[in-house]
């Protein structure tokens, strides 16, 4: 996605058609001195070539033009493979130029952003802050473990399946699409395996089966956390068909499998079409997500009640009870992402979200409810203003929010939340699950929380996790034999661990900073037991970094980790 972000947004200030516009179309770069380059763009030059493009892209015409002129740029800076190129625009230009014909970025706001403050005014992304009720905040309790004995809760969670229906065994895992082990296969040579492989790779749906029949022999569970990213990574050939018929598939596979073990879903960012296109509720027609949350609704009308149903229409997120003294809100976490170009609309608390969500915490905290947040989007690599404000409404509802997970990342981590006056008591910890899909370089795996179970006292807080993998070169080496997926490692007993509360993983990170031998050991884990790469020094300080940052762009959170004169090395982030 970011490759496409990329080169339309180069479009928009290398070209602009229209007959009123002072140069001949397409471009001439020179005349410019750009030279595919937008950072000689001078004020007067980049107002007006946003000015003609607001006015010619009101014509469909136009809009054939901007999408032709993007093709050719993105194959003249080899972004992507010629076809891929032409796919990807093709998919992309109906919602990326309506996102931008609907939003309030105008010529002096666009040039702010690209040119400087000088030139004008850039407020699209800027600070905003949500209201928070007057009630005053309870007092806080340190959490108490639970009594020998007391009842535990088993809750499979699962993330980001990555079903590709075009894998095939045996085929290249080594090419030049972003996504491999695709097409027919390569004759004398060896393939992909038939499990799944080390690479640029998805799930085949044998592989995602043989999951599922193994935790429906391993259970019981008494629920399931399921947060999104059902499709593959070849996002520039995906239809909504395609991505209807994905849902539809493994939604009743799960079904199959799982029998009446409640699952409780959450939006991916891979789940629309085209990839990351989430436009806020007040987007209507066919530009509109309705085709996705409707056919979710039916799809898994089994699970949630009417009125999750109704908001999940609305706008793809949810809250239900689970209990007596248990809710669970399921958030929508596309509307803090960068890379969802609707935001271009309207970047404050898109779709109500999060103001949705204080009304849910306030009335939980008012009938003494904890609750369970699930999401697929980690808060920490959201979007700034918007990570903001949900790390201020976790502080003020610190002691009703006993436990949040995410996905997305596909690794093993997790991102603990400070109290904001001193940024030194933690209290709260994100979750983050790694993924059932290989991609990039990875086994295949899942997760099951041990949380405190349902009785009077409940904290519903996890006391423990444990990761289970399919180890692909032992699988791959019998690919007739069923796989066995087993047991990687369990949070308590691998890192010493007291208990699974905030202070835990908080001196937990302090003890890898200082124990290499232990962070090798979580380095190994974080990537599902099997890593190429050798992470030291600035590698390790990041990453440790990453664990303490449950709010975005904000270097105070793990000042105690930053070595003089070193920057941080810069963690790849996943579309």
């Amino acid at each position: 996605m970011a490759l496409m972000w990329e080169f339309l947004f180069g479009l928009l200030i290398f070209w602009a058609p229209g007959s009123g516009f002072p140069f001949s179309a397409p471009l001439d770069l020179k005349q410019l001195g750009l030279n595919y380059g937008w950072r000689n763009l001078t004020c007067p030059t980049c107002k007006i070539l946003f000015t003609a493009l607001d006015l010619s892209l009101e014509m469909e015409t136009n809009m054939e033009r901007v999408a032709a002129i993007a093709e050719r740029v993105c194959i003249d800076l080899h972004l992507a493979e010629p076809t891929i190129c032409h796919q990807a625009v093709q998919l992309f230009k109906k919602d990326m130029i309506m996102s931008w014909i609907l939003s309030f970025l105008r010529p002096s706001e666009a040039c702010g952003l690209l040119v400087g403050d000088s030139c004008g005014h850039w407020d699209i992304g800027s600070a905003w802050n949500i209201s928070l009720p007057s009630v005053p905040k309870p007092p806080i309790k340190p959490p108490v473990p639970p009594q020998p004995g007391a009842p535990a809760s088993r809750i499979l969670f699962l993330t980001d399946l990555h079903w590709d229906r075009s894998y095939t065994p045996g085929s290249s895992f080594t090419c030049k699409e972003p996504l491999c082990c695709r097409g027919p296969p390569t004759a004398g040579k060896q393939g992909a395996g038939y499990w799944g492989d080390y690479s640029r790779c998805d799930l085949p749906l044998h592989t995602i089966t043989s999951l599922l029949q193994h935790v429906s022999n391993h259970g019981p569970f008494d629920r399931v956390y399921w947060t999104g990213d059902i499709p593959a990574h070849n996002i520039w050939e995906q239809t909504r068909s395609q991505q209807l018929d994905t849902l539809q598939t493994v939604t009743t596979l799960i079904k199959k499998f799982l029998g009446n073990v409640p699952v409780y879903p959450a939006v991916g960012n891979h789940e629309s079409a085209p990839v990351n296109s989430f436009p806020p509720p007040y987007v209507h027609g066919n530009e509109s997500s309705s085709w996705l949350y409707d056919a979710m609704a039916k799809e898994w009308e089994d699970w949630l009640p009417t009125p999750a149903l109704g908001t999940l229409r609305k706008g793809g997120f949810y809250t239900l009870k689970l209990g007596p003294k248990l809710r669970l809100v399921s958030l929508n976490m596309n509307f803090c992402a960068h890379e969802n170009f609707w935001l271009l609309i309207n970047t404050t608390d898109p779709a109500g979200q999060l103001q949705w969500l204080v009304d849910v915490l306030q009335e939980a905290e008012t009938n003494h409810e904890k609750v369970h947040i699930i999401g697929h989007i980690p808060p920490g690599i959201c979007m700034k203003s918007w990570s903001w404000n949900y790390y201020k409404i976790v502080n003020r509802y610190e002691s009703t929010i006993t436990a949040q997970f995410f996905g997305h990342t596909h690794l093993d981590e997790f991102e603990i939340f400070y109290d904001e006056e001193t940024l030194s008591r933690p209290l709260s910890v994100a979750f983050i699950a790694p993924s059932v899909t290989t991609f990039i370089n990875l086994n295949p795996g899942f997760r099951v929380y041990q949380v405190d179970g349902e009785y009077p006292e409940s904290s519903h807080m996890v006391l423990d996790h444990e990761t289970y993998i399919l180890n692909l070169t032992e699988a791959n080496a019998k690919p007739k034999e069923e796989p066995k997926w087993i047991f990687l490692y369990s949070a308590l007993r691998t890192y010493g661990m007291k208990s699974a509360y905030p202070a835990d993983w908080d001196d937990l990170v302090m003890r890898l900073l200082s124990d290499d031998q232990l962070f090798q050991t979580f380095w190994f884990l974080h990537h599902k037991g099997h890593v190429d790469e050798v992470c030291h020094d600035t590698c390790k300080t990041t990453l440790l970094c990453s664990l303490q940052t449950g709010r975005s762009n904000d270097p105070q959170l793990c000042r105690n980790l930053r070595t003089p004169g070193k920057p941080f090395w810069k963690r790849p982030q996943l579309c």
